[in-house]
């Protein structure tokens, strides 16, 4: 499987802790950063898997820390203004592989999630969200049935927190590729690339899935008290 991280950002809510480094870097013990568990952990469960990091801000730091872990690296050189979706344009190519996993680079999460779920092979596309995670002021989904109707930080009412984690078969990850590129020649690039897939959902009835994590551990690590909870994953799954 194909897995891109999203690791291009300056993670400015963490600032002035992220003003020397990114926040992928900070280290949960002495040896290991977010970025390199995300990255260890999924090679543990995926042997063969293709891992490609995009970077931006101080891209040499983590380029430097990730050096000996076999990945691809792809420069997002317009970090300070594009978002999400302008980091996944300038890893478009990776979009037309069989099997496709997109992830912040900035993700803790337990090791029977990766192996359970993250890692797995899947033949529909799907986004990962936590019904027990509910904060209005993140990336929230709305569902009805088995499908995701909306996917925003606008929402009153919806099921969870999104997960910052989307699956992709061949022919899912084809059609973000369609949308990704429209976008971005629409001057669209400041925008989360999860807003490609709400944009299909609404026009071209595009059906997306979720899959509920509630009974897993991770974190987003967006605040000082994720950052706690990103080092407590961790030391648990190291005992």
């Amino acid at each position: 499987m194909t897995y891109i991280i999203l690791s291009a950002g300056k993670g400015v809510k963490l600032q002035p802790l992220t003003t020397n480094y990114p926040k992928s870097l900070y280290k949960l013990d002495d040896k290991t950063t977010v970025l390199q568990r995300l990255v260890r952990t999924i090679r543990k469960y995926d042997s063969e898997a293709e891992i490609v990091v995009v970077v931006g801000f101080m891209y040499r730091q983590i380029q430097k820390e990730l050096e000996d872990d076999n990945v691809k690296f792809v420069h997002n050189p317009f970090y300070s203004f594009t978002g999400s979706m302008g980091s996944l344009w300038f890893a478009k190519d990776y979009l037309q592989r069989e099997n496709v996993t997109i992830i912040n680079g900035d993700i803790v999460t337990s090791e029977d999630l990766m192996e359970k779920v993250i890692c797995l092979h899947t033949d529909y596309p799907c986004v990962l969200l936590d019904s027990t995670h509910r904060d209005m002021n993140k990336y929230n989904v709305q569902v009805q049935g088995d499908l995701v109707c909306v996917m925003s930080k606008n929402l009153t009412e919806y099921l969870g927190n999104y997960a910052s984690i989307t699956k992709l078969d061949a022919v899912s990850s084809r059609f973000l590729l369609e949308q990704l590129v429209k976008m971005v020649n629409e001057e669209m690039y400041s925008l989360f690339f999860e807003d490609a897939l709400v944009q299909m959902v609404f026009g071209d009835n595009f059906e997306l899935y979720y899959t509920d994590i509630k009974d897993f551990q991770w974190t987003e690590v967006d605040s000082v008290d994720d950052l706690l909870k990103a080092r407590r994953i961790h030391q648990k799954n190291e005992k």
